[in-house]
């Protein structure tokens, strides 16, 4: 059986990766005042132009996720034929459109593709199956990696759906913010309740910075320190410790909202490398989606994997 895995761009693994393991993708549009940008997971286009639009304006930002219409001819003219099953995995539904536009699709998708592979020569049905993450960041990569591997492996899609469901139940992403204000800015013009406005403003008065914390869909702050890379510190040490504890998948997906050489200088960082050298867990770094940095703020870090239940300390 041909299997294949769809992502949205807010995705954050490498486009290397992505490319060389046929993972198609379902870009995210930024609109910044008259500017757009489709997001395609090309990091020098991206920090070009987070460094042209994002610094003053970017809180402003309106994203659009990838129309029903335009995933249902994705399947139709390409997936269809080149697949006998895919998977489709998407970011949390409670911080995106994506997942409900392609769960629309699919119904068209499941009820036109016949024809369409009885002539490309296929006479076997097609499957798809739209997979909630529950994870933003950093953290939505854990589920394409693990697909990957089950699918080089062999694994039929039933043990390939049921491993990526108990995977997105069993998911964390942790973050750090780097600009206070922008995030606090960016907050008001959402109208979102997942940070306080309150809590926004002390922290940039005294430099604290919250590590915050996706797990199920939930986000919140599970911890405050002052300064960022003291923060970064914080959560780069925790993450190690929680590889050393033993994660559930040998993966850690880490994002950063510029360049990377400026995250691996970050204080905790060779210690994290060690950790997962010393237990065989592979590292997934790219730079942050366009999507991640107008809704966080340019300069943020964010680390995602899967794990028995834990309390961030």
């Amino acid at each position: 059986m041909r299997i294949g895995i769809v992502v949205d761009s807010a995705c954050d693994l490498p486009p290397a990766w992505l490319e060389a393991h046929d993972v198609k993708l379902l870009p995210v549009t930024v609109r910044i005042g008259d500017t757009r940008f489709v997001d395609l997971r090309d990091e020098r286009a991206t920090l070009d132009f987070v460094d042209a639009h994002v610094a003053e304006r970017g809180h402003t930002a309106e994203t659009a996720a990838y129309p029903s219409d335009r995933i249902k001819a994705l399947f139709l003219d390409e997936l269809v034929i080149e697949y006998d099953y895919v998977f489709c995995l998407t970011v949390t539904r409670h911080r995106s459109q994506i997942h409900d536009n392609a769960t629309h699709a699919s119904f068209a998708i499941l009820n036109e593709y016949k024809p369409i592979r009885a002539a490309a020569g296929h006479a076997t049905p097609f499957a798809l199956r739209i997979v909630d993450s529950q994870q933003v960041f950093a953290g939505q990569g854990i589920l394409p990696v693990e697909a990957v591997r089950l699918r080089d492996a062999g694994a039929t899609a039933p043990e390939i759906r049921t491993r990526l469901e108990f995977l997105a139940e069993r998911s964390y992403a942790y973050m750090v913010p780097r600009d206070l204000g922008y995030l606090r800015a960016r907050v008001k013009h959402r109208g979102d309740k997942s940070v306080s406005l309150l809590a926004a403003m002390i922290g940039g008065a005294l430099d604290i910075k919250p590590i915050l914390h996706c797990h199920r869909g939930d986000t919140g702050p599970v911890g405050k320190i002052r300064g960022f890379e003291p923060a970064a510190e914080k959560l780069l040490g925790f993450v190690a410790d929680r590889v050393r504890a033993g994660l559930l998948t040998p993966t850690l997906c880490l994002s950063y909202g510029g360049e990377l050489e400026q995250m691996r200088a970050l204080p905790g960082y060779d210690a994290l490398v060690e950790a997962c050298d010393a237990h065989h867990v592979e590292r997934f770094e790219t730079v942050m989606s366009l999507t991640g940095m107008v809704n966080v703020g340019a300069g943020s870090l964010t680390v995602g994997f899967a794990a028995p239940p834990h309390t961030f300390a």
